[in-house]
């Protein structure tokens, strides 16, 4: 069996004197799509940043492609090929989408194929290509999400890391970030989302990772987990009555 391109050992990180993750072990494999459950305030999204490097860890090890990489900084770990999508969207409101999207890469490596990269993301989300040209501002919320995951993908990622992409957005929204995802799926882009809309995201799962005060407490599939009545009471409830 292949090795796992992103490996998380007994990792623990938090904010100052507060450890929000602790322990934790994580794996996931190329190509995979896995998804980070739990409730809220439990560390999912401390868990995604500190693999972005954007909190640093107390103890453990996080190693990508092989490497180590906790303790560099996050343009070097961006670099490597790990690219965070946080929450929201955070485009510049006044900026045309196309130079949203150019932000995302802002970097040597990518400028120089950065024309390559547009059309890539033109081909993935029709609708952003539609609108290259109107100030982000003027965007619904559903494209404004697509807008900010082809920003991501202006930057050659080997996984892309989704931070609750549904997130405070009109069920038609959700169907046109999922139906990006699920197309992400398919050209075989390594997915690692953190997501509480099990309706949507069953379709694109191939493991969940249950995370509760601060560590993976159970891994498995989408079958596997709805076995265990508790687990699929309290987080697959929709998923499970659809």
């Amino acid at each position: 069996m292949n090795e796992p391109l992103l490996e998380i050992r007994s990792l623990s990180a938090g904010y100052g004197s507060a450890t929000v993750i602790q322990g934790l072990d994580l794996s996931v494999r190329a190509h995979e799509s896995a998804v980070i459950i739990g409730p809220n305030g439990h560390g999912k999204t401390t868990l995604l940043r500190a693999i972005a490097g954007l909190v640093r860890a107390s103890e453990g090890e996080v190693r990508f492609d092989g490497v180590p990489i906790n303790g560099r900084s996050p343009e070097r770990i961006a670099a490597s090929g790990v690219v965070l999508v946080p929450q929201g969207d955070g485009l510049f409101p006044e900026m045309s989408v196309e130079d949203n999207l150019l932000m995302g890469a802002f970097v040597s490596s990518s400028w120089r194929r950065r024309r390559e990269s547009l059309e890539r993301v033109y081909s993935l989300f029709p609708q952003v290509k539609e609108r290259a040209r109107q100030q982000a501002r003027t965007l619904s919320g559903g494209e404004r999400r697509l807008a900010a995951l082809g920003r991501a993908l202006m930057r050659t990622s080997k996984i892309l890391m989704i931070d609750e992409p549904s997130l405070g957005l009109a069920p038609i929204a959700i169907d046109a970030v999922y139906g990006a995802i699920a197309e992400l799926k398919e050209r075989e882009t390594t997915l690692l989302l953190v997501e509480e809309n099990f309706s949507h995201v069953r379709g694109v799962a191939d493991s969940f990772h249950l995370l509760e005060m601060g560590t993976i407490v159970r891994t498995g599939s989408y079958d596997e987990l709805v076995k265990d009545e508790e687990i699929a009471s309290a987080y697959l409830g929709s998923a499970v009555e659809s």
